[in-house]
């Protein structure tokens, strides 16, 4: 089906862009205003080979202006421009002594001047402080370099800027993190709200029908009383579905790098996954619950890979079957999901009479493999394993665990007929 996103952006990384752009521009404008009414110690013009110090800042206004809409975001600042525009900034450092045979000898400024600190920013902002240090570093190294003997001022610059861009890139990573943690918590702020809103609607119209059907059908009695008994069966299924939170729109939380988005999706009918995307295993669960089933969830998303999550659905779902055909329509179920920060567990039991011992082997010996495929066949694809616990008399159970990372067969398991 078409898919509608709703995207709510929020961000304080855009306003470090915005006022990066500016910044290159402004100390682009100083360091050419710098190169015409600059001086040495003796008053005289600064430029030896003036021609050297001209044709670098003329490159240098050109590719401050022609790279302007590459930090505009972090989407547009790439690696291999990060890294070209670095190079310009340590070319214009180690070409000053080759324009200003003097700038060894007192601590004047370089041709790119502090705009050289833009490029080192942009590697903050777009990396974080490992990045700025990396930038940095070589900066460092060539500001040392091209001091030749370099003073106590030229460290002092130096460890300056290594430690404010480190900080401003520390800045940036918590401000990500805040905003993935605000971004989170208004997911589920409006997916409470929508859950209420819908409990209501719902309460108000549809279960009240339903018990008043299943009152009516009891007194009258016959078919109706058999009529009121599906009402009630069909009353316990919706209000365990709406209590358990799946009913709002699935959302998924991501980081943009120029910040956190919370995209409403609309999920695949057939699989109730989102393509590309990790898919909630809560909801492909939550149609088991039932007045015969009951379905215990987590209260955050059960994530697991869309393909992994299908089989471990469908794993449960052969498990579900093997209840009503072994342990009779009355018999209840229960479905416990456990989220492990390792794995993901899920538990099928049943009050049923059990298996006796012996009897899942001799089903395999007889060509009865809804065990053996169904279940821990697609559990043995995922990387995880089945296990199952009977007692007789006391009912079954059986535990799936999938690892975080499971590994999913191309091939389809069988059936559970």
């Amino acid at each position: 089906m078409a898919r509608r996103e709703r995207v709510v952006r929020m961000s304080v990384e855009l306003p470090l862009w915005r006022a990066l752009t500016g910044y290159r521009v402004l100390t682009m404008i100083y360091a050419v205003l710098l190169a015409i009414f600059g001086k040495d110690n003796h008053g005289q013009q600064r430029f030896e080979r003036p021609w050297v110090a001209v044709a670098y800042l003329a490159f240098l206004c050109v590719w401050t202006l022609a790279t302007l809409p590459k930090v505009r975001s972090a989407a547009t600042c790439t690696k291999r421009f990060l890294v070209a525009d670095l190079v310009v900034a340590l070319t214009g450092i180690l070409l000053t002594p080759l324009a200003d045979v003097d700038s060894q000898s007192f601590d004047g400024p370089t041709l790119p001047s502090i705009w050289t600190a833009g490029a080192v920013l942009a590697f903050a902002i777009k990396g974080g402080w490992r990045w700025a240090a990396f930038a940095s570093t070589f900066v460092a190294a060539a500001n040392i370099i091209q001091r030749g003997e370099p003073s106590r001022d030229t460290y002092h610059n130096v460890l300056l800027v290594w430690v404010a861009s480190i900080a401003i890139g520390y800045v940036v990573e918590v401000a990500r993190a805040s905003e993935r943690t605000l971004a989170r918590a208004l997911e589920i702020e409006a997916a409470t709200r929508e859950r209420e809103r819908l409990a209501r609607d719902i309460h108000d119209s549809v279960l009240q029908v339903l018990a008043m059907v299943q009152r009516r059908g009891t007194a009258i009695g016959g078919e109706a009383a058999e009529l009121g008994r599906l009402a009630g069966e069909q009353e316990v299924a919706l209000r365990t579905l709406v209590s358990s939170g799946l009913v709002p729109p699935t959302r998924v939380s991501e980081d943009a790098a120029d910040g956190a988005v919370v995209r409403t999706v609309d999920v695949d009918d057939d699989e109730g996954t989102v393509d590309g995307a990790d898919c909630d295993l809560r909801t492909l669960l939550a149609p088991h619950a039932g007045s015969r089933t009951s379905f215990a969830e987590p209260g955050a998303p059960v994530l697991l890979p869309a393909a992994a999550a299908r089989e471990l659905a469908a794993a449960v779902s052969a498990a579900l079957d093997n209840v009503r055909v072994h342990a009779g329509a009355d018999a209840q179920a229960w479905i416990l999901v456990e989220d492990e920060p390792d794995e993901v567990i899920v538990t099928v039991r049943d009050d049923g009479p059990g298996i006796p011992e012996g009897r899942l082997a001799q089903a395999e010996g007889e060509g009865r493999l809804g065990v053996a495929l169904s279940i821990r066949g697609r559990l043995r694809d995922l990387g995880g394993t089945a296990e199952l616990i009977s007692v007789p008399g006391q009912g079954c159970e059986v535990e799936l665990k999938v690892p975080r990372a499971p590994k999913v067969s191309r091939g389809k398991a069988g059936s559970a007929r």
